[in-house]
């Protein structure tokens, strides 16, 4: 049996990277910024039902508690900007965060090579299953999150080109069950 990666991006998305002309147009300049390698190293682990970074100081007993259901504690617990770990420019304009289009594209650059290299600890856990990285720009910030896919429970809507004011990127690994 096989395992199974999926990208998938809207089209604003699309756009902003040049991914027609191919992959490596997706691979951000000078490599992964060192504070997502360190996040990677991070690494996940499993709490009961839920995946986690493994330093998290979530708790999901008793999970979903105020959230919806388990896909939306992680996505919470696991999320964090993109902006505050990749070296670009955030101007203040009334208070609130500006990213220009440049920068969201670099934010976008390292958010995927970041989840492409995020697969090699979904592959390496015990018992890997299937987990599904969502990045997410706008011109107020980029974030990174990650949840196990589960039937009947979604963090972002699948028709992806309904978000008109962020460029998203879903990707999902779906190792082969051994």
């Amino acid at each position: 049996m096989h395992g199974m990666l999926s990208l998938k991006m809207n089209d604003a998305a699309v756009r902003a990277l040049g991914v027609l002309a191919g992959l490596n147009a997706v691979t951000p300049p000078g490599g992964l910024a060192p504070g997502l390698r360190g996040q990677l190293a991070c690494g996940i682990s499993r709490r009961g039902e839920v995946l986690t970074w493994a330093d998290s100081v979530g708790n999901s007993d008793g999970a979903p508690s105020f959230f919806n259901d388990l896909t939306a504690w992680e996505c919470s617990d696991s999320s964090f900007h993109l902006e505050d770990h990749v070296p670009v420019h955030v101007a203040l304009v009334d208070d609130a965060p500006q990213i220009t289009e440049d920068d969201q594209r670099i934010l976008l650059l390292h958010g995927i090579a970041f989840a492409l290299e995020f697969g090699q600890l979904v592959y390496g856990l015990e018992r890997p299953g299937p987990v599904r990285c969502i990045v997410a720009a706008n011109e107020t910030n980029a974030t990174f999150r990650f949840h196990q896919i589960r039937h009947g429970e979604y963090w972002n809507s699948p028709e992806l080109d309904g978000y008109q004011l962020e460029k998203m990127v879903v990707i999902d690994f779906e190792p082969a069950r051994t």
